[in-house]
């Protein structure tokens, strides 16, 4: 019995994190409508565990079940997003303050100011790459404050905007604007200069804002069928 249950949540978590890479990586979009027999088929999983896959990616906010019409990718919710934006901002601010304030800077700081001031362009990431460095750079910041409950919230609000956010760097010259602010952030921080950093920062992520600002739901399914042509591309030369 307790090797079937196991078995049963080990699937679930396989299903819950598929359908959320689908969600993230633009595989599924918002207001994409599907059954939870058409996810088992193509999971091959029976109807127990995708059922609670999806229960647990509603509470997340990711999915919405409709009155006998299956489920839904969750349509954004754009004043939400504008609250967690500026939640962010407030705890990243307070991050500075607290890293300016340690006895000895933290070597998460000398670590990402390597990250970010690339001796040749040439060097910088690229894609799905700089997502992520991107997004460690704000959770590893926070992190080096040293409150762990900060860091726990900052973690699941960033969670909670990655599917927004991964946008934001399908414009080359936010990629390029973002190395310019991160080393500009980090250079005033390890100067002592809380807030000033706390300043470059605030600027740095309203400007990451505003760019969500405009996205609109023609700009997602562009960028959900540049990411299944890059797919389509990749298996052609495999």
């Amino acid at each position: 019995m307790a090797t079937n249950t196991k078995r049963k949540e080990s699937m679930a978590d396989r299903v819950y994190e598929a359908l959320k890479d689908d969600i993230f990586e633009f595989r599924l979009i918002p207001g994409d409508k599907f059954s939870e027999g058409d996810v088992g088929t193509r999971l091959k999983a029976s109807r127990t565990p995708v059922r609670e896959a999806l229960y647990r990616l509603q509470r997340e906010g990711y999915v919405e079940v409709l009155f006998r019409s299956g489920w839904q990718v969750k349509p954004f919710d754009f004043r939400q997003v504008e609250e967690l934006y500026d939640l962010r901002i407030t705890l990243e601010r307070a991050a500075m303050h607290k890293i300016c304030g340690l006895d000895e800077e933290p070597s998460a700081i000398r670590m990402l100011t390597a990250i970010w001031n690339p001796d040749h362009p040439s060097e910088r990431a690229v894609g799905s790459t700089v997502r992520a460095l991107d997004e460690s750079f704000h959770c590893d910041l926070v992190a080096a404050a040293g409150n762990r409950e900060m860091t726990r919230i900052h973690r699941e609000i960033t969670d909670r905007l990655r599917i927004i956010r991964r946008l934001d760097f399908t414009r080359e010259d936010r990629v390029d604007a973002t190395y310019v602010e991160h080393a500009a952030i980090l250079e005033a921080l390890r100067s002592g200069m809380a807030s000033e950093a706390a300043d470059r920062l605030t600027r740095h992520i309203r400007a990451s804002q505003k760019a969500v600002r405009e996205i609109t739901m023609e700009r997602i399914r562009e960028a959900a069928e540049a990411h299944r042509s890059g797919q389509q591309i990749a298996s052609q030369g495999a």
